[in-house]
């Protein structure tokens, strides 16, 4: 046995587990050739203070407060950057970074369904599928309504499933990358700016590789009965 960093995870309810083993069963023996048509989804935020104890110094006896050995982090004075992307096994979407404000169902219908995602699935053509969680500005009537406009098919995803979700790998290697930087980010542009970068930067294979995945990810929730597992 030894001491590791506890997973972290939301709270599951009864509800939340059924939606989860139904969603994984119903998938779990899917082609790629099924997963090919998903466009999978979601938002992130990026702090400038990011400190996502990764990091390690090596000390001697007696020296954690010698300032060498500790990590400063605005917890509260930091800017950040919400962004918004989509992946797919043959390729993604632009990355969108979210101007100030929070994001709402118009905008998320007017700055990412209408300019991104519309045309991605007229790209994919029949069968696209759009994977979104469900947050409040994806499952708004004006957003439905859009999407039943246009033809776009969403998935029925199950609530409280970050790890069934391959996105959220992106978002970590992203965070990786900017966090070992030689010179990191000093200001809310030149972060959105570097994370523009990593995006694009990312190599496909690894996104493919991270789809490819799902059907393994669906037999764990059934082996977990609709419980968490790692992602």
């Amino acid at each position: 046995m030894r001491a590791r960093r506890p997973q972290m995870g939301v709270v599951l309810t009864a509800q939340h587990r059924a939606g989860r083993l139904a969603f994984a069963r119903e998938h779990q023996d899917w082609q790629i050739r099924h997963w090919h048509l998903v466009l999978f989804t979601d938002e992130s935020r990026f702090t400038l203070s990011t400190c996502d104890r990764r990091d390690r110094v090596w000390r001697r006896r007696g020296e954690r407060s010698a300032a060498c050995n500790i990590f400063q982090h605005d917890r509260f004075g930091s800017g950040s950057v919400m962004v918004w992307g989509g992946i797919s096994l043959e390729g993604r979407t632009a990355l969108h970074v979210l101007a100030r404000g929070s994001l709402t169902a118009i905008r998320y219908r007017d700055e990412i369904l209408r300019p991104l995602v519309r045309p991605y699935a007229g790209a994919v053509g029949p069968g696209f599928l759009l994977m979104q969680d469900n947050a409040r500005p994806h499952v708004a009537g004006v957003c439905q309504q859009f999407l039943q406009d246009e033809g776009i098919e969403a998935m029925d995803w199950p609530a409280h499933s970050p790890d069934l979700n391959p996105i959220e790998h992106i978002w970590d290697i992203m965070s990786r990358s900017i966090h070992q930087r030689h010179v990191a980010p000093q200001t809310v542009q030149e972060l959105a700016d570097a994370l523009v970068q990593v995006w694009e930067e990312i190599p496909q294979e690894t996104i493919r590789h991270l789809i490819r995945s799902m059907p393994r990810r669906c037999r764990e929730v059934i082996q977990a009965r609709g419980g968490h597992t790692q992602y």
